[in-house]
């Protein structure tokens, strides 16, 4: 086993050498970098096998939301990666009523475990306070079919998290111990949270985000490792989300009835009416959706909000007397989430004969806006790209992308997303991570943080 993993890695070295993307070679011949920033790229190209390495471990240990002991697993290596660029590392745990393993902090120049009022007090010797965000979980849980490393071919690999976010936490770890090996780190106060539920986060959120939430207000800026939607853009926005639970009553009977006055239209025509209307009122604003998951009715039926399924029983004869939606809303800032909500309660109280529906709201992921201090960090990982002979660096589009925890911050710091590994598939069995790209991906954010930090 040992000789084909070697094998592996070898191979993968090879490939990246082979498949040397335009942004790496460029790294090389600019003169816009300094002696420093140089020493980091060819930290980062020598130390690129080690990294490889280092996502395959992590990528084959199962971390579903809910594989406790997987988490903690995962957590663990990444504590000992951490601890290579010196710095202190703690876990987080989350009460057991939550069935969520907890959260990795890592932490270097400032005491992480200080409330955020004493940190204010803390001053840097120079630049800002910075605090990274990634996440050990995955959709994949151990009842899942297993999808292990594997390359597909010379500078393609896949498995469970590959990119979301085993890749981002990859380029995050070892952008921080290229910095920490040319000393470059000594001026720096930096928070690494790793979040163990990012995929589904434990209930209620005041508990499972209360100290995520009270550690990023040490900081100034954050920067989040969520995988790239390309080589030259990262997100300076994401949209927010939310759920909604539509439950609709009626009066039911033969369904030779329907439509008259005495029976009405049934639980489904009004369920039917209500989605629709969503569709045609909020489909066209932008950067607004709404999807409904699960639909459920007929003349006998169960929900199970919790495992969110159900059952139906139900005969074409019959009216039926009750129906459920569950669906999400996706915004991008908290006022187009309140709107909507408004519009679509006007939609369910405009009844249909013999019908009563009912909509209820919950929270979920609340959005990061885009905002004057997003876009100024993004003017400097522009100003590195340029630097790296990379081209420029824009916003990407806020609809491209789901929520995620940065989110969670967004209103006490200034943020950047999207700077984790480039691949596709997402939550997909098939996920897949472009290794050729990697070692820019990592560059670029050694660079970021730390010209932020100094």
């Amino acid at each position: 086993m040992k000789k084909i993993i070697i094998i592996c890695l070898t191979i993968i070295s090879l490939g990246i050498g082979a498949n040397q993307s335009l942004i790496a070679q460029t790294t090389k011949a600019t003169t816009t970098l300094s002696k420093e920033e140089q020493k980091v790229m060819d930290y980062i190209d020598a130390n690129m096998p080690r990294a490889i390495a280092l996502l395959k471990e992590s990528v084959d240990i199962n971390s579903g939301t809910l594989n406790i002991e997987g988490v903690k697993k995962v957590g663990a290596i990444f504590a000992r990666e951490f601890e290579k660029a010196n710095f202190k590392t703690k876990w987080v745990p989350m009460p057991d009523s939550l069935r969520r393993a907890g959260h990795l902090v890592a932490s270097i120049g400032f005491n992480a475990d200080q409330n955020a009022a004493a940190s204010s007090k803390t001053k840097t010797k120079k630049g800002k306070k910075l605090f990274l965000i990634g996440h050990l979980d995955t959709v994949f849980e151990p009842d899942m079919p297993a999808n292990p490393f594997t390359m597909l071919n010379d500078s393609t690999a896949t498995g469970q998290g590959v990119t979301d976010m085993k890749g981002g936490d990859v380029v995050m770890i070892i952008a921080l111990q290229a910095l920490q090996s040319q000393g470059l780190l000594k001026d720096a106060n930096i928070i690494a949270y790793l979040t163990g539920d990012e995929e589904h986060a434990g209930y209620p959120r005041e508990v499972s985000r209360g100290d995520f939430i009270e550690t990023a207000k040490q900081t100034e800026i954050a920067l989040a490792f969520e995988g790239a939607n390309g080589l030259n853009s990262v997100a300076t926005a994401r949209r927010g989300a939310s759920g909604w639970l539509l439950n609709v009553k009626a009066k039911t009977g033969h369904s030779s009835g329907v439509f008259t006055p005495y029976a009405g239209y049934g639980a489904i025509y009004e369920a039917a009416r209500i989605v629709n209307e969503f569709r045609v009122q909020l489909s066209t604003e932008k950067y607004l959706t709404f999807n409904p998951g699960v639909f459920i009715g007929g003349s006998e039926m169960n929900y199970d909000e919790t495992k969110a399924t159900g059952t139906a029983i139900g005969k074409t004869n019959i009216i039926s007397p009750e129906v459920t939606v569950t669906g999400d809303l996706r915004f991008l800032t908290e006022e187009q989430k309140i709107n909507a909500r408004k519009k679509m309660q006007a939609i369910v109280d405009n009844s249909l004969a013999g019908t009563k529906a009912t909509i209820h709201f919950e929270d979920g992921i609340p959005s990061m806006a885009p905002t004057e201090g997003n876009n100024q960090v993004l003017s400097i990982i522009n100003s590195i790209s340029m630097d790296m002979g990379a081209g420029a660096t824009i916003a990407g589009d806020p609809g491209s992308r789901g929520a995620g925890d940065i989110s969670y911050v967004a209103a006490y710091v200034d943020c950047i997303d999207g700077l984790g590994a480039l691949g596709r598939g997402a939550h997909a069995p098939g996920e897949t991570i472009h290794l050729n790209q990697l070692p820019f991906l990592i560059k670029r954010a050694a660079l970021t943080i730390y010209r932020l930090s100094r």
